[in-house]
């Protein structure tokens, strides 16, 4: 066992379970908050891909043919790795059932395991189940609410790993791709995978490329000069991701985005394989914007770019930005709209166990 595999180990095996944050029975994760050493801790897990055997031939523009072996042919692979089935019913051609797989750390592993420790209450209400609101945000409300959050964070040290990835050479053995030219750092940008993918089943392909830029914090900050800039990192994505991976991908077949409100405010693109379903609101709308559309953007919003937008997005009540200032925002807007204030809804629970809650709506 490796020295970082052992402290790992150490660390998770050290947790004490205090709540669950957040299940997703359609994303199959579960988020966990605890104690590691007296301090807060979160534990993400989430099942892992079925590994499956498939050999497909890539054929290139010249004529020649490589196969590309997605997975090896052996016990672990999907039917092969059935151990113990049972039946739950049946109807005419249908059957439904449960299985148990043989695992396999380096196959067939069962799920894939995130730890964030010391977890800070941002963390926490990050991963939190929580309500969600569309909120519509102006410039205005931009430079007074949502800029100045930014700027705490920086004052706070919040992106200092970032800053490790980046300069300090954080991470250095999951990096898939590192352009950082001498006579232009400015252009420079590191691609490696998010921690949501298990860096082996590309139909879950998830890349992360980190520009090395540190004016851009949101495309709030991209500018009409951004255009060619945005268009040439775009078309270098296209170009290298395929090719990392020996061309078991398409450029075509790669969803290229950014996310706004962003999780971390350092100017960072999403690239996905684009039949990836389990992103969850990572690739909904209110949330994702095709980089694409960035770049066509600035072709119309005139020189201050993204600042002159209007931008919707969904955010959760446990977002800080919430309380300092979109709750009312959100409450305006809907009245300046026009829209009818809902009426009060108290949700009361009976005391008996298992009881359903029943709704009542007041009246008045």
């Amino acid at each position: 066992m490796s020295q970082s595999d052992a402290k790992f180990n150490s660390l998770v095996s050290k947790f004490r379970f205090e709540r669950v944050l957040n299940s997703n029975p359609q994303t199959k994760t579960v988020s966990l908050l605890g104690l590691i050493d007296g301090q807060p801790a979160i534990i993400t897990l989430e099942k892992t891909h079925f590994s499956f055997d498939e050999n497909e031939v890539h054929h290139s523009p010249d004529g020649r043919s490589t196969p590309v072996l997605y997975q090896r042919e052996n016990e672990y692979s999907c039917i092969n790795a059935l151990q113990e089935l049972k039946q739950l019913a049946s109807n005419d051609i249908y059957y439904w059932g449960l299985a148990i797989l043989r695992q396999n750390m380096e196959h067939n592993p069962t799920a894939r395991l995130n730890l964030i420790w010391p977890a800070t209450p941002v963390h926490v209400r990050k991963f939190e189940s929580q309500q969600l609101h569309l909120v519509r945000e102006t410039p205005k409300t931009y430079l007074q609410i949502v800029k100045p959050y930014i700027d705490e964070m920086y004052e706070a040290g919040r992106l200092k790993w970032v800053d490790n990835i980046l300069r300090e050479g954080a991470e250095a053995d999951r990096v898939v791709y590192k352009d950082f030219p001498e006579d232009n750092k400015r252009d420079g940008f590191v691609i490696l995978p998010d921690m949501k993918w298990d860096g082996v089943n590309l139909d879950a392909l998830y890349l992360v490329a980190i520009v090395y830029r540190n004016d851009l914090k949101s495309i709030r900050d991209l500018r009409s000069q951004d255009r060619d800039w945005l268009k040439s990192l775009n078309n270098k994505i296209r170009s290298i991701v395929p090719a990392c991976y020996n061309y078991a991908l398409r450029a075509d077949e790669l969803r290229i985005f950014v996310h706004y409100q962003p999780s971390y405010y350092h100017f960072h693109i999403h690239i996905v394989n684009i039949k990836h379903p389990g992103l969850n609101d990572g690739i909904a709308a209110g949330k994702a914007i095709l980089l694409d559309d960035v770049i066509e953007s600035l072709n119309h919003l005139g020189p201050k770019g993204f600042m002159n937008k209007t931008i919707t997005y969904v955010i959760g009540e446990n977002h800080d930005l919430w309380e300092r200032g979109l709750r009312h925002v959100v409450a305006k807007q809907l009245e300046q709209d026009g829209i009818p204030k809902a009426p009060k809804a108290v949700r009361e629970f009976s005391e008996e166990e298992g009881d359903e809650p029943v709704l009542q709506v007041s009246k008045k």
